[in-house]
């Protein structure tokens, strides 16, 4: 029997070991235009997937002993058409094509094999469409993992992380709230997830975080060991996960919009401190009072993103044409790495032998707020000059050289300060140089001036 949301392949996999057959074996009832995905060392992925046409569908019906219906309910690829397969001459014939699951229905994650024993009989691997906030098996206490990576866990004991699991156990509550308030579940859940692993990246720094570091020892069987930088990629998702629940809980309440707009300064706009009424209190509502600060320091995370369309939409501004302004949309390059390619990043560092210091190991949340602060003033600049195209020549272009002057000697602090920190962090001057377009010894001279201003 089918599993609810089980990839076609993963299900011909486990008839194919019901009657005692290599998978390959039960492929050959089909013709396959082309071959699965595999991973760097070989292996097939856990995530491939196969699409059917119309015959094909038939075939493996007939194969699984149940009416086509059953697999049109519990199949998300059962009827996915794919026109190479579907048309053409050979369209009756039994057929298949082999895809990414993620390209087909969303993403896949490995099945509680106990679950699956329960279901039918056979403790095998199965592989579900299951979206990352569905991922703990309530039954088990297990994180489901990933299926498209290249490493050989297929979950994570939650035995000893009851908080997890409640967090699984809060998240339909959480889904209703969003729907109430206009709000996609998923976009909820993929911007607060964004917003809690740029914390993880950052914790590491975060000299006051004690509870994901025991999480985490926990999920590892009690201790990372020397294979901390693989539990953290591994781990990360399920270790997170009732932060990023509590995140996407309170950016759905209109009080945390209003912390926003009041913390923002309303309509007379004040530069934010590290004092931010709105960092300190979503600070408290992950369980870390001390987390304010270091929230106020970080003007790129996808959070300032939220509260900025936040205040605007309270300001009646608009932004540049065919921008659609919406708290819940998250850039393409605020989203979090995932495993697998995290894992093929570590794969590739350890070939290379690279290593290096990490910027927020070495640069205070001071010297990073002010570098930051400086690029979203000049920033703001020049979003100022979007507009400026009317008037006699000598007015614009007077507006346009005061902004334009006024984001550069911005830029220029930015540099100077960025160049400082680079070089207190142990980076060579002669490199710092290079990538800032100085003379190394013009840019000695600018740092030894920065300083004797201090």
């Amino acid at each position: 029997m089918p599993l609810a949301g089980e990839l076609t392949a993963s299900l011909i996999s486990r008839v194919a070991a019901r009657y005692g057959l290599a998978a390959s074996s039960v492929m050959r009832l089909w013709t396959c235009r082309n071959s699965p995905s595999r991973h760097d060392g070989g292996g097939v992925r856990a995530d491939a997937e196969v699409v059917l046409n119309g015959a094909g569908r038939g075939v493996l019906a007939e194969l699984c002993g149940v009416e086509p219906a059953v697999l049109v309910r519990a199949l998300p690829s059962f009827t996915v058409d794919d026109p190479t397969i579907s048309t053409g001459r050979d369209a009756s014939l039994a057929q298949a094509r082999w895809r990414a699951a993620a390209a087909v229905a969303g993403e896949a994650a490995f099945g509680c094999r106990l679950c699956t024993a329960r279901r039918t009989g056979q403790a095998l691997r199965a592989v579900r469409y299951l979206p990352r906030r569905q991922r703990v098996c309530l039954r088990h206490g297990r994180w489901l993992l990933d299926a498209d990576a290249d490493q050989p866990l297929e979950h994570l004991d939650l035995r000893l992380l009851p908080e997890v699991v409640a967090a699984q156990r809060r998240w339909p509550g959480v889904a209703r709230r969003a729907v109430r308030a206009g709000v996609e579940p998923q976009q909820a859940f993929t911007l607060a997830h964004a917003v809690v692993a740029r914390w993880w990246e950052q914790a590491l720094y975060w000299e006051q975080e004690e509870v994901w570091p025991r999480r985490l020892h926990h999920l590892a069987g009690g201790n990372a060991g020397s294979r901390l930088e693989w539990w953290r990629i591994v781990g990360r998702d399920a270790a997170i996960f009732p932060e990023v629940t509590a995140v996407a809980q309170a950016l759905l309440e209109p009080a945390m919009a209003e912390v926003a707009w009041r913390a923002s300064g309303g309509m007379q706009p004040r530069a934010r401190g590290t004092d931010d009424a709105f960092c300190h209190r979503l600070g408290e509502l992950v369980g870390r009072t001390w987390l304010g600060p270091e929230l106020a320091a970080d003007h790129g995370s996808p959070l300032n993103d939220w509260r900025g369309a936040i205040v605007r939409a309270r300001r009646h501004e608009t932004g540049p044409a065919g921008w659609r302004e919406d708290p819940w949309r998250l850039k393409r390059e605020q989203q979090p790495a995932t495993m697998a390619g995290q894992l093929r990043v570590m794969a590739a560092e350890a070939q290379s032998g690279g290593s290096g210091t990490r910027w927020r190991a070495t640069v205070s949340a001071e010297q990073r707020f002010r570098i930051t602060q400086l690029v979203d003033e000049a920033r703001e600049q020049l979003v100022e000059l979007r507009g400026v195209h009317s008037g006699t020549t000598a007015e614009v272009a007077r507006t346009l050289l005061e902004h334009l002057s006024h984001s550069a000697a911005l830029i220029d602090q930015a540099l100077v300060h960025t160049a400082t920190a680079a070089v207190a962090a142990g980076v060579a001057l002669e490199e710092v140089a290079a990538w800032s377009r100085l003379p190394a010894q013009e840019l000695a001279e600018v740092l030894a001036a920065g300083e004797g201003e201090d």
